[in-house]
């Protein structure tokens, strides 16, 4: 009897326990089944709002002329390319002009937006909040459906454009950034002044270093003081005879681990997508004769070309190209043109001052100085009209310098090749993802190369 009882009363004690004593006395898995139950709601939302976005382009692609092309090749390859992806916004947005007129409101692009990415998910951008941000992003209204609109808009208003959204200053994060210095031991006042003097004068490459990691926040306040910003070379002269010193500013702003991003991702599977996507391209006699080099084909090898590292990376100003000219660019270069600001040949029996007099401008780029330009000797980085020495003798490591000085020497991105410095920025180095300003270009070319 008292077995019964206590059957009994075990049982009542369980069923008056609360669901959350419930959970508590079921097994593990179960337990963690049945949590899943109770968060799903929330989840099941966004699950639906995807999916409905998804059948919404599914269905206008389904519908429209040239769709069913957009949804064959996706089966086929798993990818959309960028004519086809040209089509489809075409497509969306004619959808939208369609049923809303030139105005649509904000969700119904959203909606259409996070279903492409949905649908394709080869274009889905890994690092953005939403994934779907170069397609449309309502925070700043830009995106390839913003773009679209815009250019419809301005079509039917006769050519004359509308206001453009203010952007925030703080999204403006690059080179020019000021950012906080957590360095320690930091030297001040006269004993700063002292270090200074002695970093002239000095044959100790142990105390160059030294010192000039102790004066590091000096260099900081200089660069943010718009005044003194292009003084550094002559404030900080060892700059120019000592290799490193880069090197070390920038891993006192970043650390070690974001230095070494470029060395660690590019020979792994970044370079070999590169070269893949510029593949995709229309052939230029330069773009094949680069992309050839950078696959080290045959055929590309002769002294006129490039080595295949350097050839790879000139292949990312063709995926990102300069901007095309307006009234804030009344200037637009050429890709091909866009090449020489970033790396130039210098052939080694030539004076070096007579390549680098003629220069205007700050911007930075690579002097290769070699035999010819597969066979270089000596990598520098030309900033303000000074040389300054890599230590390392390959390509990838004198771009990985010339990236590195503008932000040592806080000089901004060169104008043709924002975007792909900006790229490069986030994508590779990691830095101020999320924050910084983006291009939808640029957000889909890393959705490209990372899905």
């Amino acid at each position: 009897e008292s077995s019964v009882q206590s059957s009994c009363t075990d049982t009542l004690s369980l069923s008056s326990f609360s669901s959350d004593s419930e959970l508590s006395v079921l097994s593990p898995k179960r337990r963690r089944i049945d949590e899943t139950t109770m968060m799903s709601p929330r989840r099941d939302q966004n699950d639906d709002a995807s999916f409905q976005a998804k059948e919404l382009v599914e269905k206008l692609l389904q519908t429209k002329p040239g769709g069913e092309k957009i949804l064959k090749e996706y089966r086929q390859t798993r990818e959309v390319k960028d004519p086809l992806r040209r089509k489809l916004v075409n497509m969306v947005v004619s959808a939208m002009i369609e049923q809303y007129g030139t105005a649509p409101p904000m969700d119904v692009r959203t909606r259409y937006a996070l279903g492409i990415v949905t649908l394709f998910p080869c274009l889905k951008d890994p690092y953005s909040e939403k994934g779907y941000e170069h397609f449309f992003d309502s925070k700043s209204n830009e995106g390839y459906i913003a773009w679209k609109l815009k250019n419809m808009q301005r079509e039917l208003h006769g050519g004359r454009r509308r206001s453009s959204t203010s952007r925030d200053p703080s999204s403006n994060r690059g080179p020019q950034f000021g950012r906080p210095v957590n360095a320690e031991h930091q030297l001040e006042g006269d004993l700063c002044r002292e270090a200074i003097s002695l970093l002239r004068h000095s044959t100790d490459e142990s105390q160059i270093f030294l010192k000039m990691e102790q004066t590091f926040k000096h260099r900081q306040e200089l660069i943010q003081d718009s005044e003194k910003c292009e003084t550094i070379l002559s404030v900080f002269p060892r700059f120019l005879d000592t290799k490193g010193l880069v090197v070390q500013d920038f891993q006192m702003m970043f650390g070690e681990e974001v230095s070494s991003k470029l060395m660690e991702k590019w020979g792994t599977s970044l370079k070999v997508k590169v070269i893949k996507e510029a593949n995709n391209l229309t052939k230029t006699p330069v773009l094949e004769s680069l992309i050839q080099s950078a696959e080290e084909s045959p055929e590309g090898n002769d002294e006129s070309t490039w080595d295949s590292d350097m050839a790879a990376l000139l292949l990312l100003v063709y995926l990102l190209p300069p901007p095309p000219g307006g009234k804030k660019r009344p200037v637009k270069i050429t890709v091909r043109e866009a090449l020489s600001h970033v790396v130039r040949f210098h052939k080694s029996c030539r004076n070096l001052q007579e390549t680098t007099s003629s220069v205007q401008g700050r911007q930075p780029y690579i002097l290769a100085v070699g035999t010819t330009r597969c066979t270089i000797n000596d990598y520098y980085i030309v900033v303000d009209g000074q040389l300054i020495p890599c230590k390392a003798k390959s390509s990838i490591s004198a771009f990985d310098k010339l990236f590195k000085a503008h932000y040592v020497f806080g000089i901004s991105y060169d104008q043709a090749l924002h975007n792909m410095y900006t790229f490069v920025q986030t994508t590779i180095y990691n830095i101020d993802v999320g924050l910084c300003h983006e291009s939808p270009r640029v957000k889909d070319l890393r959705a490209k190369l990372l899905n």
